[in-house]
């Protein structure tokens, strides 16, 4: 299966409103270039080039000093693009890694050294392309992760977030759940998934990436039915949530969004001031240990 996939806008617009200081995008993806990094044979999507190069143009643009590189399908376990861009931006990146559970304890060790502070899951059992290392691969590396305190970050469908929490019940580290739960917003803030997931954050034992508007709505360019999934969350618990593109937006056929216009959205939904750096620089940088 080799799903379509369009290429990010060539030319986003600067934020309306200037970014604190210390900014951070704690979700996006770097793809290739493929000549030196190729990608995965059992990939499910087939993306155009995203190199770090233009990850920082990207970056200035917007004006973020920070970031997370978070592995995806199209490279597989093959982490040798994000660990490339660590060694390259070592103060202004970290990374999220996907990696095979028989990996040597040698060689999670280089990863975190190297500034990988967390491992990514999936758990998406309505979704299509996903990688099938989810719930039984964290609980085989969980106790490994821990003695190196790296984190765990799921690509979760919140529907099926009460599948997950058996397998958080010991686990003392921050539990990451991307793109405000993968919910349909169209159902409205009241789904029963979503509703655990606004429990478990207010309770402290999740953390939450209000990233992926366009992911759980499909009201382009302003998704205005994502707005009070956003809020709910930021209202839930403002210490464990972060911001993140999701840049180069993989796996989208139609309406790609422009990076600008989402962080115009992020400001217009979260209009406390200290409330965006809060999520924005002071969140991430306790998560991800940035000095």
């Amino acid at each position: 299966m080799d799903l379509p996939c369009l290429p990010p806008v060539k030319e986003p617009k600067k934020p309306a409103q200037p970014l604190p200081a210390g900014a951070c995008d704690t979700h996006f993806h770097l793809f290739g270039p493929a000549s030196k990094f190729p990608f995965s044979p059992e990939r499910s999507y087939t993306p155009a080039d995203a190199p770090l190069e233009a990850l920082l143009r990207l970056h200035a643009t917007l004006g973020i000093a920070r970031g997370v590189v978070v592995q995806a399908n199209p490279h597989g376990t093959d982490c040798a693009a994000l660990l490339d861009a660590l060694k390259r931006e070592p103060g202004r990146l970290r990374g999220t890694a996907i990696v095979e559970n028989d990996i040597s304890d040698a060689g999670l060790r280089r990863m975190a050294d190297a500034g990988v502070r967390a491992l990514r899951f999936h758990h998406m059992p309505h979704g299509k392309g996903f990688r099938s290392a989810g719930l039984e691969a964290f609980a085989a590396m969980a106790p490994r992760m821990a003695d190196l305190g790296l984190h765990a970050q799921f690509m979760m469908d919140a529907s099926a977030l009460d599948d997950a929490l058996p397998y958080l019940k010991h686990w003392k580290l921050p539990a990451m759940i991307d793109h405000m739960g993968n919910v349909d917003a169209s159902k409205g803030v009241q789904q029963p998934g979503f509703q655990l997931l606004c429990r478990q954050l207010t309770k402290g034992r999740l953390w939450v990436k209000v990233s992926g508007a366009y992911r759980i709505s499909k009201q382009y360019p302003d998704y205005e039915d994502a707005r009070p999934f956003h809020e709910a969350l930021v209202k839930a618990n403002p210490d464990q949530v972060v911001w993140g593109s999701d840049w180069p937006h993989p796996r989208l056929e139609k309406d790609m969004p422009d990076d600008g216009h989402l962080l115009d959205l992020f400001n217009a939904w979260t209009p406390d001031a200290g409330l965006r750096r809060k999520i924005l620089v002071e969140n991430p940088a306790r998560l991800y240990e940035f000095v």
